[in-house]
C-alpha cells in the first residue's frame, strides 16, 4: 500500500505543479496586457510594468493553488483512469478512502505552502508592487483610498479621530483629534493639514489648529507642527494600498481591534478576510476530493479534456461563490466565520458525499 500511495501521490503532485505553472504564466500573461495600457504614464515603462507583474506573482500563487490542485488532481487520476490503472488499484482491494489519503498527503504541504505565502510572501510583495507602481508612474502624492466619504474614523480610549485621506506614501492629509473627558464632553479640537509616521507611535502633525475648552470658554490656537501620540501606526493603513484579502493576519487583527473598539467602525470585510486567511489553505484539500469521485467516470463518459473543463468550471465556481457569501456577508451583517466558512463547508460536504455515495454502490 505504501507504493500505492507514494505512486499516485508523485502522479497528483506533479500534474498539480504543471498546471500551476500553467495558470501562474497565463495570469502573469493577462496581468502585462492590462499594465501595457498604462506604460508610457510618468516613468512607468515596459520594465518598469513587468516588475510590477513579477512582484504581483505571490498574490496569484496565493489565490490559484486551490485551482490548481483541483485540475492538477483530475488531470492525475484521468491518467490513471485512461490506462486501466485506476481499476486495477481497485480490484486489488485498494478503497476510495486509501486513494483519497494518497492524495490528500500531496494536498497538506500544498496546503502549507499556500498559507506561508499568503502570510509571509504575497503581502509585502504586494505593497512593493503599489509602491513601486505609484513612484513609476509619478502619483507619489494620489489619494489612495477613503474608507468612507468622510474619510478613515477610529477611537482611542476618549479620542475620536478623523482622517479624511492618506496618500500613497501613508502620509495622513486632513486630520482631525477630537478629545473628551471623563463624562464624554468635548474638551478639545485639533485639526491639522497632513501628519507623518515619527516612529515610536508618535505623529508629526503640520500646520494645526487646535480649540481647547476649559470652563466652557474655548481657546484657539496653532502651530506649525505638534507631536500625536496614537496606537494608528503606517501598517494599519495599508489596507488603502492593499485589499484586506491579501494583508497579513497580525494586520487584519489589529485593523479589527482598533477599527471596531468602541463599535466606531464596521469591520465585517476585516474579520471575513481574517477567518479567509485562516482558512483558505484547507481548500486545497476540499478541492483534491472534489476531484476523486470524477475517476469513476468511464473513459466513454469524458476523456482528458473534458475533466480539465469540469474542473475549470468546479474551480471557477468555488471563487465566485466565495467572493458572493464574503460580499453577502458584508452586506447583511452575517457572522464573519460562517461568511469565510461557508463556500468551503459546502465543496467539502458534497466531495464527502459523493465519496460515501460511490464506495456504497
Amino acid at each position: 500500500m505504501k507504493t500505492l500511495t507514494r505512486y499516485v501521490g508523485r502522479d497528483v503532485l506533479f500534474a498539480t505543479l504543471a498546471v500551476f505553472a500553467a495558470l501562474l504564466s497565463l495570469f502573469a500573461f493577462f496581468d502585462l496586457i492590462n499594465e501595457l495600457s498604462d506604460v508610457g504614464r510618468g516613468g512607468y515603462t515596459i520594465s518598469a510594468a513587468m516588475i510590477y507583474v513579477a512582484l504581483h506573482l505571490p498574490s496569484r500563487l496565493y489565490e490559484l493553488f486551490p485551482v490548481a490542485a483541483l485540475i492538477g488532481t483530475l488531470f492525475a487520476l484521468a491518467q490513471l483512469v485512461g490506462n486501466s490503472e485506476y481499476t486495477v488499484m481497485r480490484a486489488s482491494g485498494a478503497s476510495l478512502w486509501q486513494i483519497g489519503w494518497a492524495v490528500l498527503r500531496v494536498g497538506i504541504p500544498l496546503a502549507v505552502a499556500t498559507f506561508l505565502a499568503g502570510e509571509f510572501v504575497a503581502p509585502p510583495a504586494e505593497r512593493l508592487a503599489q509602491q513601486m507602481r505609484s513612484a513609476a508612474k509619478g502619483d507619489g502624492s494620489r489619494v489612495v483610498a477613503q474608507q468612507f466619504s468622510s474619510g478613515f474614523w477610529f477611537k482611542q480610549d476618549q479620542t475620536f479621530v478623523n482622517i479624511r485621506s492618506v496618500l500613497a506614501d501613508l502620509t495622513l492629509v486632513g486630520v482631525r483629534i477630537y478629545e473628551f473627558d471623563a463624562d464624554m464632553r468635548l474638551s478639545a479640537v485639533r485639526a491639522a493639514e497632513t501628519g507623518r509616521f515619527a516612529g515610536d507611535g508618535r505623529w508629526t502633525l503640520s500646520g494645526v489648529k487646535a480649540t481647547e475648552i476649559v470652563d466652557g470658554v474655548a481657546k484657539v490656537s496653532s502651530a506649525p507642527t505638534w507631536t500625536w501620540t496614537s496606537v494608528l501606526r503606517p501598517s494599519l493603513l495599508t489596507v488603502y494600498q492593499v485589499a484586506p484579502e491579501r494583508l497579513e493576519i497580525p494586520v487584519l487583527w489589529d485593523n479589527i481591534r482598533l477599527l471596531g473598539a468602541g463599535g466606531a467602525t464596521r469591520t465585517g470585510r476585516f474579520e471575513i478576510a481574517f477567518w479567509n486567511k485562516i482558512f483558505y489553505p484547507a481548500a486545497v484539500l476540499a478541492m483534491m476530493l472534489v476531484a476523486l469521485p470524477f475517476a469513476h467516470f468511464q473513459r466513454r463518459a469524458g476523456g482528458v479534456g473534458f475533466r480539465i473543463f469540469a474542473g475549470t468550471m468546479l474551480g471557477l465556481a468555488f471563487f465566485l461563490v466565495g467572493r458572493l457569501f464574503s460580499s453577502l456577508g458584508v452586506l447583511n451583517d452575517w457572522p464573519p466565520l460562517v461568511s469565510a466558512t461557508m463556500p468551503l463547508l459546502i465543496f467539502a460536504a458534497v466531495a464527502v458525499g459523493m465519496l460515501a455515495w460511490i464506495e456504497r454502490r
